[in-house]
């Protein structure tokens, strides 16, 4: 009798556990009713899988059709879930001959919590890179041969999602409404993983920052405090040692499968109007680095692929926005299809595409209903370099050029070439750039200004880590210097900037200029979402004054390009002054009169909220 029990429990295994990589893997992992896109795509990778006939039997809910390539160890499964399906547990049954298992399928209720509002020009961005930022749970720190070493600018240095959760309160204090974390998936390389962007696991946090629970926590804790989440993306590549690569689906699934061949990184290709097809394919098609395979988003199954890990995120982990990486390097009709499923499935949502031109040409070029380009990219929001570079060149330590205000002005009266102003995010640096810090620099004159001038011009602002305690770092001295660790972020530091009493005095009076600006910006309709106008600086003084105005509501900046006190006549500014008698200064509360000349000293700024 144990006899024919053993034997019966052996064939039960075999009769329903057949396939030698059982379990197989399914991405997403599971998904949820009510979505408006009722179709499904899920890709099913097991050893000879693609052999496997599959049925379902839930209400509401049908398998369309199979797709089998020529890899057998996958099957992509497309499924109609229809408004009328459950949330609930489907069973999908792979049948291989007499041979079957089951493999369920969760179907969850859609969110209810806060999340996918978007972002817009009354929110202020703050970007992190979690490596470098704190690191609140040492027991992650390692992973199998990877370890930290605070020594080595490339290496990993242990920040994470939980020492960004520590410091919360530090953020929101300081005034921001948002915060852009750099990559948080898994990036499982050899070297070179801290910065993110060489993901190994699309549907993965690293466990170096934590788990996906942690993360979802985290973005959870962030919206209780009333501040918003913008999740960075990279759909243009992965990294070598993603899951995948071992056992790739398709044949083209990868750009130049066979190895990497380097892309030109001529971004003007895509525009190019004189370009022959090899020409941007060099671009579009070519590997950043060895490490980092280029994905061919012409590739249907891969495209539903990425769109729907994009979906994935918005729905489980509730982000407000997304930044994508390399934007103009990935298919253009991939990434038009991707921003208009993601808008439509989230009205509210926002996606600014990294688009590194120096021209405001190419960045119209690149925002949804520009009549610069006949085939609509549906992205909503660009990263203005032009504006970056402007700054970067008027604020210039080393310049002695005469008037150096000019060239933001210049960027900004080439303004009419934008279909929106309002979403073109407005920085003076990032992970990329050198930081707008100098090393030895003694004076806040230049931060002062920059800082006003980011904070009340048009667009969205972001500011980078650390730009409110003066880290430096040139990118000639390797992006590692770019990424520097924020001081007090690891119990060893000597310095802890979270707190007043760690930081310098000149940290502090650079501190609490950015967070007086903040947080009245929170409150000032104008700046958020007023009209500017403003005056060509050199007219008969090297200042340039703007004004943002909304109704009732008028700000007026004054910023003096000169090392020399500047005598401003306001008659010359009637247009904008209207019948306001005087201003009062933001951030010192000094008043100014508006019926006499104005006193503005050698690179001084004023941030005058208007007053009848």
């Amino acid at each position: 009798m144990k006899k024919i029990n053993v034997l019966l429990l052996f064939s039960f295994f075999l009769f329903f556990f057949p396939f030698s990589s059982f379990p197989v893997r399914i991405e997403p992992a599971f998904w949820w009713t009510g979505m408006k896109n009722s179709e499904l795509q899920l890709l099913v990778h097991g050893k000879n899988i693609g052999n496997a006939e599959v049925k379902l039997n839930y209400a509401g809910v049908q398998l369309n059709r199979i797709v089998k390539v020529e890899n057998p160890n996958y099957l992509f499964l497309y499924l109609k879930i229809g408004k009328e399906a459950q949330p609930g547990q489907l069973n999908l049954t792979f049948i291989d001959g007499k041979k079957q298992f089951i493999q369920p399928f969760e179907l969850k209720a859609r969110a209810s919590s806060k999340g996918a509002q978007g972002f817009n020009p009354s929110d202020v961005l703050y970007l992190i890179m979690p490596d470098r930022f704190a690191n609140g749970d040492t027991s992650n720190d390692n992973w199998e041969d990877v370890a930290v070493n605070r020594d080595e600018p490339f290496a990993r240095h242990g920040g994470d999602l939980a020492g960004i959760n520590q410091h919360l309160d530090y953020i929101g204090d300081l005034g921001v409404t948002t915060i852009w974390l750099n990559p948080v998936l898994e990036n499982k390389m050899p070297q070179g993983s801290y910065h993110g962007y060489a993901i190994t696991d699309f549907y993965q946090v690293d466990q170096r920052l934590g788990s996906n629970d942690d993360y979802f926590r985290l973005i959870e804790n962030i919206h209780n405090k009333g501040m918003k989440v913008v999740m960075d993306m990279i759909y243009n590549h992965c990294g070598s040692r993603h899951w995948w690569m071992e056992d790739l689906p398709t044949a083209d699934w990868l750009n130049h499968p066979n190895g990497f061949v380097p892309t030109t990184h001529n971004l003007y290709t895509v525009m190019d109007v004189h370009a022959p097809q090899s020409e941007i394919d060099g671009m579009v098609n070519g590997w950043f680095v060895p490490e980092m395979p280029d994905l061919n988003q012409r590739n249907p199954l891969l495209a539903t692929y990425l769109i729907q890990n994009s979906i994935w995120w918005i729905e489980q982990a509730r982000i407000d926005g997304i930044r994508h990486d390399t934007h103009p390097y990935a298919d253009f009709d991939f990434l038009a299809q991707w921003c208009k499923t993601v808008k439509n499935e989230y009205p509210e949502f926002n996606i600014v595409g990294e688009s590194w031109y120096l021209h405001s040409a190419p960045l119209a070029w690149w925002q949804q209903n520009s009549k610069l380009n006949e085939h609509p990219s549906n992205l909503q929001t660009v990263m203005d370099f032009n504006w970056m570079n402007a700054c970067d060149q008027a604020f210039n330590i080393h310049s002695t050029e005469n008037n150096p205000l000019k060239r933001i002005y210049e960027v900004l009266a080439q303004d009419f070439i934008y279909p929106d102003l309002n979403n073109i995010l407005i920085f003076l640096d990032n992970h990329d750039t050198s930081r707008f810090a100098k090393e030895g620099e003694s004076g806040l004159n230049r931060f002062k200004q920059a800082i006003a001038l980011l904070l009340t011009t048009r667009g969205i602002p972001q500011l980078y880590y650390g730009t409110e305690i003066l880290l430096s770092g040139e990118k000639s001295d390797g992006d590692g210097n770019l990424r520097k660790d924020f001081p007090g972020g690891w119990k060893e530091d000597a310095d802890n900037a979270f707190t007043k009493e760690g930081r310098t005095d000149r940290q502090n009076e650079a501190w609490n200029y950015l967070q007086t600006l903040l947080q009245w910006r929170k409150t000032n309709k104008a700046v958020a979402e007023g009209k500017l106008l403003h005056y060509a600086p050199g007219y008969d003084s090297e200042c340039y004054v703007y004004a943002r105005i909304a109704g009732d509501s008028k700000v007026v900046v004054i910023v003096n390009g000169s090392e020399k006190e500047q005598i401003l006549h306001p008659q010359q500014y009637a247009e904008i002054i209207g019948t306001s008698s005087e201003g009062k200064d933001v951030v010192s509360g000094k008043t100014v009169s508006l019926k006499k000349e104005i006193t503005v000293s050698g690179k001084g700024v004023y941030v005058l909220e208007l007053k009848n």
